[in-house]
């Protein structure tokens, strides 16, 4: 037990060591919650339920299935099993760098950020803001995130993952070659 606490307590841990965990949680997710690793359904589930319990007329409407008589919603609004794993995640991490001695909190404050974007926290803050909200919004459109498409649909041997993994890799490096160019 000493051991296993130990090796939790390190700044970085082997790939494969997390890679293994993460097979290994994602299979516990199918045989317990009979369910798959996925969270970009989280949020609008999460900002869905908040939106009617305070009964606000925007939340009514076909995507959280109250307009039109429509019985099933395209996003269930309540506290679904995506909901629970995110902030399963949330607090895994914060418990994490917490027992690493790794947490702390910051404004990207990295190098290569600082390089490229300027040393303005707020420009980065904002940057990575609007990225983020562009990427769950792409998750809607595309009906899952990486880890609902790359990992549970690669752990089911799914077809569409590995076309999405290859996708995923090469408009990376064409955005990574876009913002940094040839410096890194």
């Amino acid at each position: 037990m000493k051991l296993i606490m130990n090796y939790m307590r390190k700044d970085t841990w082997s790939p494969y060591v997390a890679g293994i965990l993460l097979g290994v949680i994602g299979l516990l997710a199918v045989l317990l919650a009979n369910a798959l690793l996925g969270a970009s359904g989280a949020f609008e589930s999460f900002v869905g339920w908040v939106g009617k319990n305070l009964n606000l007329s925007i939340f009514n409407n076909t995507y959280w299935g109250t307009a039109l008589g429509r019985a099933m919603p395209i996003m269930r609004p309540e506290i679904t099993w995506s909901v629970i794993l995110l902030v399963g995640t949330i607090f895994g991490g914060t418990i994490g760098a917490l027992t690493s001695h790794t947490f702390k909190f910051r404004w990207n404050d990295d190098a290569q950020w600082k390089r490229i974007f300027g040393p303005q926290p707020w420009k980065r803050f904002v940057i990575g803001f609007f990225g983020a909200a562009l990427l769950e919004y792409a998750a809607g459109i595309a009906g899952g995130c990486t880890s609902g498409l790359a990992i549970s649909g690669g752990m089911t041997f799914t077809p569409a993952a590995f076309l999405f993994i290859g996708g995923m890799f090469v408009s990376g490096i064409i955005t990574l070659l876009i913002v940094y160019g040839r410096r890194y």
